[in-house]
């Protein structure tokens, strides 16, 4: 008799899988050999895992589910980068982006199918919002990668992953929590808290619970230095303003013990790149656990805006380090391919579509 499959044990953290097999009435012990073989090897495959009972690899068989998403179009950039577009589901499509350097290996992926935040400049915005990814879907981003990459002398070829693929990772925030906890645990990825960062526009009482729950790297989008600005570029801002985000930012760096908050800053023409905008910024950092990213932007159709040219950039940033900020110019990676920031987009059937402000309590933010 076919069993639907009911234990999805990928993407669970730790203490949770422990929970699960006490439910199946093994010991404790056997999350963390479980952990071993889907993370550690790669495995997924209950059959192959032996020094499981046979008992109990007949039950995985039957009951677990360890699938991982189904890729729909594989492109590689010139310059080495890798993007996935993945099946979620019901025609969606998510992406996930690998981004080989020198000596490290970064892993961007996707929390959402969509995003319902509407950032002006962001290709995913446009697409609209349809639903948030499980921990299990995230999860398997980094199994899938690390699959098709190929495992090196049983080692990962992925030394940071960031989630700053489609959609807000704040808003998903109990997978995200799980996610996290399963890239930093020794039985997972084995990842340094400061190579797992989450990207957030500025959820504020997301960020301050992110605090209780994870010590991951923290990197925000700003992108400007006003509220009249961020609030056409960045609609939540309406909501959590620029003050009340950076309180929240520099909260977030002390509990953590964090050697700072990465704002990311794309670089729009005529727009956020001028001299006197930058030192606006200035004023705001100054003297704080700051780093400021900037990030030339990248274009798609009908985004209505242009970048700012090498000329404007290198100013802008020189008024940032003048003041002691520490600043750097985010290198273009997989562009002509539309995977640089910004650019994913994947393919989303719209299911909500909000007008920030007083109606952003009509989104329902999982805690």
């Amino acid at each position: 008799m076919n069993v639907t499959p009911d234990l999805k044990p990928l993407g669970l953290p730790r203490q949770e899988l422990e929970q699960l097999f006490a439910g199946l009435g093994e010991k404790p012990f056997r999350a963390r050999q479980l952990m071993r073989w889907m993370y550690g090897r790669g495995v997924l495959d209950p059959a192959a895992m032996t020094d499981l009972s046979g008992a109990l690899r007949e039950t995985l068989a039957r009951r677990a589910d360890f699938s991982l998403p189904l890729i729909d179009t594989l492109q590689e950039s010139a310059d080495g980068t890798t993007k996935w577009r993945l099946a979620a589901g019901a025609g969606q499509l998510i992406e996930t982006v690998f981004i080989p350097e020198e000596g490290r290996g970064t892993l961007c992926v996707s929390s959402q199918v969509g995003c319902a935040l509407d950032c002006s400049f962001c290709a995913t915005g446009r697409q609209g919002f349809n639903r948030n990814l499980t921990a299990a879907e995230i999860i398997g981003q980094v199994v899938l990668a690390n699959r098709e990459l190929g495992l090196l002398a049983g080692r990962s070829r992925i030394t940071n992953v960031v989630f700053m693929g489609m959609g807000e990772p704040l808003a998903n925030f109990r997978a995200l929590v799980q996610a996290c906890s399963v890239l930093i645990d020794d039985l997972g990825f084995q990842l340094s808290r400061r190579r797992v960062t989450v990207s957030t526009s500025g959820l504020v009482p997301q960020i301050r619970k992110l605090a209780q729950e994870t010590n991951a790297a923290l990197a925000v989008s700003l992108h400007a230095p006003d509220d009249a600005l961020r609030d056409v570029l960045v609609p939540i801002n309406r909501r959590h303003p620029i003050a009340e985000l950076l309180d929240a930012c520099w909260d977030y760096a002390a509990a953590t013990n964090a050697v700072g908050i990465t704002f990311e800053y794309v670089m729009l023409a005529g727009v956020n790149d001028s001299e006197a905008q930058a030192r606006a910024l200035a004023k705001l950092l100054v003297n704080r656990p700051a780093k400021v990213n900037l990030i030339p932007f990248n274009p798609f159709p009908g985004s209505g805006y242009r970048r700012s040219t090498p000329e404007a950039l290198s100013r802008f940033r020189q008024v940032l380090l003048e003041a002691g900020i520490m600043t750097i110019t985010r290198r273009t990676r997989g562009d002509d391919i539309d995977a640089a920031c910004g650019q994913l987009a994947g393919q989303v059937s719209n299911r909500v579509r909000v007008a920030l402000g007083d109606k952003l309590h009509e989104i329902r933010w999982q805690a």
